[in-house]
């Protein structure tokens, strides 16, 4: 298992502990939720990838 170096989402108060931490090999995508830092989805970049689009074209946006 690789030793990852996590980074807080740019989104994140520096304050705030509920925030998306993301860390990356040359193979594979880790993700954790900074308030429970055990629980760690691993993934690869393309179904990453996948995911965020799917989220992004069938997501609703609140109108502004």
């Amino acid at each position: 298992m690789p030793r990852f170096t996590w980074q807080k989402s740019s989104y994140s108060g520096s304050a705030d502990n509920n925030c998306l931490e993301l860390a990356a090999s040359d193979t594979t995508l880790a993700l954790r939720e900074s308030d429970d830092p055990t629980v760690v989805l691993h993934t690869q970049r393309p179904q990453l990838t996948a995911l965020l689009r799917h989220i992004r074209t069938t997501t609703p946006r609140p109108r502004r």
